[in-house]
């Protein structure tokens, strides 16, 4: 298994993710570290790199250098961005960098960064149009995609730290400063002439760390139950009561806000109204957080390089076998319990009437199912649910890692536990409960039919007769296993389904 690492330089902070490579083409982050360099800071009065900032950034490489030789790196992607790009002492900061630290970065031209950070995000993300923002320090980026091609990009010399040094006045309060930044911000995006014609499916994704940060406060205000920053939603209402709670707070006030990194207090306020100011141009009524971004852009494209050309198409399902994988999780087994699923999910669907965004969700949980012993054989089921909850898998909603986690767990009508349900209230419907109940016996049935391991039962044939249902297998061999441990799921069924269960 290869080792890479990733070091992105930015006009703010410094950040360093170490991951390893799986020779099928998946990566899985072992390792990271974030410095904040605040390299772009004053550039806008000469533009040159200030050498106190070019202090920190040499000290923070020298840690960075110092974990990717204990983690026994394999390969470094050293890459800077707008800052660097901008400066006129770049080739002698480089000529340091490089030499002290003993790396060899590469600046990013506009198109690179932009294109890195759209791989980032298509690769993760089961988005088919958007428009990505990724506030740095000293820039921002737009990006606009369509069906996984990218249609346009802006690249914007402001960022937090630029705004917040130009409109820095002592003698005005927070929001004043806010409202002052976001007006020229407007004024700047409504010069963009294709945010105008802009198709009401098109979303809004946030990239960066501003906008997981924004993520991380929101959750907290909202008592949100889950901890994943990635594809977390946040209505534009959301938004204003964030924005309205930093930008009511003078500076000591604002580094005890609960989610916000005291890194970065001191530019939030920019931040935010530039995000506002957006808003007010784009009229968007939701923002999709995304973690991914340049960095998982880079080591997407080492990992698989096709996908310099062409977006993962399963985003999804590549990111599930990348746990599968990782993990050491059956995959024969895995692949023929979720066949078996599907298949029991179609023959049934007459009985069980759900729609077929379900099956997404039980693909998740049938090839998640036995990931649990990876923990710890007994209770697996429970393990699982904690897996799977806690998985990050990429290109799946918050509800729907929930419903496939309560699948996986698949307890019986009698033990199924109410109060547990109730905690992810906020993010599942009414109808999930009874579609998970059913999708569980369902669950439960085709995992009984590998019971040995063997793929031995090939495919299901379900008829519904009165009050029963007669459920005809396709075997090779003895399967007397199988069977029995299916039908031991006979009273569940019942319960689901108001039917009795045969199994021929």
């Amino acid at each position: 298994m290869e080792r890479i690492a990733v070091i992105d330089l930015g006009s703010n902070s410094a950040r360093l993710v170490i991951s390893d490579i799986m020779p099928s083409g998946h990566f899985v982050v072992v390792d990271e570290l974030k410095e904040t360099v605040r390299l772009g800071q004053d550039m806008e009065r000469d533009g040159f790199l200030k050498p106190a900032r070019v202090a920190q950034a040499v000290k923070t490489l020298k840690m960075f250098r110092k974990l990717c030789d204990s983690h026994k790196v394999d390969k470094v992607y050293a890459i800077a961005t707008n800052a660097v790009r901008r400066a006129k002492n770049q080739k002698s900061f480089l000529e340091e960098i490089n030499s002290v630290c003993d790396f060899k970065f590469r600046v990013l031209s506009e198109e690179e960064e932009a294109m890195n950070v759209y791989r980032g995000v298509i690769n993760s993300l089961d988005v088919p149009k958007g428009v990505i923002m990724d506030i740095s320090g000293s820039s921002t980026q737009l990006i606009q995609y369509n069906r996984r091609n990218v249609l346009n990009r802006e690249n914007l010399p402001f960022g937090t730290i630029t705004l917040s040094d130009l409109f820095n006045d002592p003698n005005q309060t927070a929001a004043q400063q806010a409202q002052s930044v976001a007006a020229f911000v407007t004024e700047q995006f409504d010069r963009i002439g294709w945010l105008k014609e802009l198709e009401p499916d098109v979303q809004f994704i946030g990239v960066g760390g501003t906008f997981r940060n924004l993520a991380k406060i929101s959750r907290i205000i909202k008592h949100y139950p889950l901890e994943m920053i990635h594809n977390y939603n946040l209505s534009d209402v959301d938004f204003g009561v964030v924005y309205d709670r930093v930008t009511s707070r003078d500076a000591d006030k604002r580094t005890r806000i609960r989610g916000l990194s005291v890194e970065r207090a001191d530019i939030f306020v920019s931040a935010l109204a530039c995000i506002k100011g957006f808003l007010s141009v784009t009229n968007f009524e939701n923002i999709v957080v995304s973690a991914s971004g340049i960095r998982e852009g880079i080591m997407f494209n080492h990992a698989v390089p096709s996908t310099a050309e062409k977006p993962i198409t399963d985003v999804m399902g590549h990111s599930l076998m990348t746990k599968m994988l990782y993990y050491n999780v059956d995959v024969p087994h895995a692949e023929h319990v979720c066949n078996l699923s599907i298949q029991l999910y179609k023959q049934l669907r007459v009985l069980h009437k759900l729609p077929r965004q379900y099956v997404k969700v039980l693909r998740i949980a049938a090839l998640l199912h036995d990931s649990g012993s990876r923990i710890k054989f007994y209770d697996k089921n429970k393990h699982s649910f904690y897996f799977i909850m806690n998985s990050g898998l990429y290109g799946v909603s918050h509800r729907d890692l929930v419903l496939a986690s309560f699948v996986a767990r698949h307890q019986p009508y009698d033990e199924f536990s109410l109060t547990e349900w109730n905690r992810y209230k906020d993010i599942v419907r009414e109808e999930d409960l009874i579609a998970v109940m059913k999708l569980a016996v369902i669950l439960r049935i085709a995992e009984s039919l590998d019971r040995s391991r063997l793929g031995a039962v090939k495919t299901l044939n379900c008829d519904v007769l009165g009050d029963s249902v007669i459920m005809k297998t396709q075997v090779e061999g003895d399967c007397s296993l199988e069977i029995k441990n299916a039908l031991s799921v006979g009273a569940d069924f019942a319960k689901a389904y108001r039917k009795n269960l045969e199994i021929l």
